[in-house]
């Protein structure tokens, strides 16, 4: 091993162990909140009298509040430092989270979720511009890969978790859904105010770097961004962009099955009769397939340094998994099934967000981000709903998990069609 190799992985090691814990942490606990509204589901639209339809509505109505706060809160976050504003995201959120408890019918339902899209807006594409900013080339798939994989780590955790609190219907009071709602929020707030002395915002200011470690981080990463230009800086200009327009509709295909998989599975499972309890660690499973897909995966794209069809292929295999699902109907199978979904809806995300990153330069990656983050974080709301949607009309979910199969699949087409595009 040259000096140099050693002091790039010994460098890249210390960055790592500094931010991706804490960071993954607050993606964790933050996703948590964010769909735990699937597991309150099960004693929750009976106390509120909600209908599928009420709840997978209100439940996507988070993602029409983040999409039109997304753009905004990651420019806030170039303007005050990641440090400050993640830390903002992280406090307001946890705060609303635990408001849920407060929940009284449809309509407080509908508002709280709305406020609770706009809370988190801007962390996600924030993690993913600071990394850049710390993260070499080579790197950044399989750094990425590893802070979502807090995405399906959420629910392999929170599912057991979410089970268990809902059996302390009574305590103190309260129902078992409201129980939930407050101890998942709590560490959101916790976790926000331990941002603030972490986060350093570039690698000249991280005392806690070696001289030798922060001046060869520091080369690398402006080498980098000088080979590659500094592309002028749009905002809103970016709306139309057919970058953005593309991997938008890309993602938005798979995201609508992730989060339609996500806050309907719980209670997919329950229909098979299971207790609370072990519906919690049912539900587990695709995720754990997830966990290691998402590793894998980015690693694999790091290793070939290919992008476009380790985000493809992983497309395909969501549609091929949630397809399946319309032909069987056991317990296994569906689960066999839904676990195959799992390692393509959650294996894409190392290589299709720095595939993302890649396209755009300057401040501007931030702004391209988060534009897809936010335009394709429409299909949560889509998704959701038109499972309700379909599962009321219809009383099956294959319907519903057809449909998210059919954007899947349309996801992987048009991320290998703009690749056509772009080598044209």
């Amino acid at each position: 091993m040259t000096d140099d190799t050693a002091l790039e992985r010994t460098t890249l090691r210390r960055v790592a162990w500094r931010f991706i814990p804490l960071l993954m942490a607050c993606y964790l606990f933050a996703y948590i909140d964010r769909v735990n509204v699937g597991f309150a589901a099960i004693t929750a639209n009976r106390d509120l009298g909600l209908s599928p339809a009420q709840f997978g509505f209100g439940a996507g109505l988070f993602f029409i509040s983040y999409f039109f706060t997304e753009l905004p809160s990651n420019l806030a976050l170039v303007k005050f430092g990641a440090g400050p504003w993640l830390s903002r995201i992280m406090v307001t959120m946890g705060l609303i989270a635990a408001g849920m408890a407060l929940v009284r019918g449809p309509w407080s339902f509908y508002v709280l979720r709305l406020a609770l899209g706009a809370a988190e807006a801007g962390l996600f594409p924030g993690v993913v511009f600071f990394m850049s900013r710390w993260f070499p080339r080579q790197w950044r798939a399989r750094t990425v890969a590893l802070f979502t994989l807090s995405i399906p780590l959420s629910s392999l955790l929170g599912s057991p978790i979410s089970g268990a609190l809902l059996g302390l219907d009574g305590w103190l009071g309260l129902k078992g859904w409201q129980w939930l709602f407050v101890l998942e929020g709590v560490p959101c707030v916790i976790l926000g105010l331990l941002l603030l002395p972490v986060l350093s915002e570039a690698p000249a200011e991280a005392h806690w770097l070696m001289p030798a470690q922060r001046d060869w981080l520091s080369a690398t990463l402006v080498a980098e961004r000088v080979a590659r230009g500094e592309e002028p800086f749009r905002s809103w200009s970016l709306i139309t962009d057919p970058r953005v327009l593309a991997y938008a509709a890309a993602f938005f295909g798979v995201t609508a099955g992730g989060y339609g998989l996500t806050l309907w599975l719980p209670l997919m499972v329950k229909a098979f009769g299971f207790s609370n309890a072990l519906t919690g660690v049912v539900t587990a499973i695709p995720f754990g397939f997830g966990c290691v897909a998402t590793i894998l995966w980015g690693r694999h794209s790091d290793q070939h340094g290919e992008r476009v069809w380790h985000t493809a292929l992983a497309a395909f295999v969501a549609a091929a998994g949630l397809a399946a699902c319309v032909f069987v109907t056991s317990p296994t199978a569906t689960m066999l099934a839904l676990s195959v979904a799992a390692v393509g809806i959650f294996g894409i995300r190392g290589p299709f967000w720095v595939l993302l990153a890649e396209r755009f330069s300057g401040v501007t990656a931030a702004a391209g981000v988060a534009l897809v983050s936010s335009m394709a974080s429409l299909a949560g709301f889509a998704g959701p709903y038109f499972v309700g949607w379909f599962k009321q009309w219809t009383g099956s979910f294959s319907p519903g998990l057809l449909f998210l199969a059919a954007l899947s699949l349309l996801g992987g087409v048009i991320v290998l069609l703009r690749a056509r595009v772009e080598r044209a």
